[in-house]
């Protein structure tokens, strides 16, 4: 059974929720419609919650993206796809896949490349290998001409 609360009892809840960690807006209305309350509080306590700065989207995107490139290598295409499931607006998403660092962007791309180039190693087929690497960098959400110039490369 799911527990009830009212507004005054959710509004607690869901600054712990916040101050946890970076939230974007459709998590917190999710828990909040999960405490039972009705489109009307779930907006009011949203936006307390934005006035008094637990949650701000520009920073949960930021915070996101740099977080995936970093943990997960994701590239941006991958974290742009994932925070438009979110819905994140699509100026929040602008300025969080511009907060990565190009040079670091490159660098790691180029240094999965070669983790994966090392597993390939035992493929003799040259163009089964090339094709096997470029499925593995666009599944982590490289850019494909990006993913093209390193398979030149190699």
């Amino acid at each position: 059974m799911q527990q009830q609360f009212t507004p005054q009892q959710a509004l607690p809840k869901a600054k712990n929720y916040c101050a946890y960690q970076e939230r974007c807006h459709s998590e917190v209305k999710d828990k909040l419609y999960g405490f039972g309350l009705n489109q009307h509080e779930v907006e009011q306590i949203i936006s307390t919650l934005i006035e008094e700065n637990y949650l701000n989207e520009e920073r949960f995107a930021i915070m996101y993206a740099g977080g995936h490139f970093r943990t997960k290598h994701w590239g941006r295409v991958k974290i742009k796809y994932e925070l438009k499931k979110k819905m994140v607006s699509p100026y929040c998403i602008k300025k969080a896949l511009a907060a990565i660092d190009d040079a670091a962007y490159i660098k790691t791309l180029n240094r999965l490349a070669a983790l994966k180039l090392q597993l390939l190693k035992s493929e003799k087929n040259i163009f089964i290998r090339k094709k096997k690497l470029q499925s593995h960098l666009l599944q982590k959400g490289f850019e494909t001409d990006l993913v093209n110039a390193i398979i030149n490369k190699k």
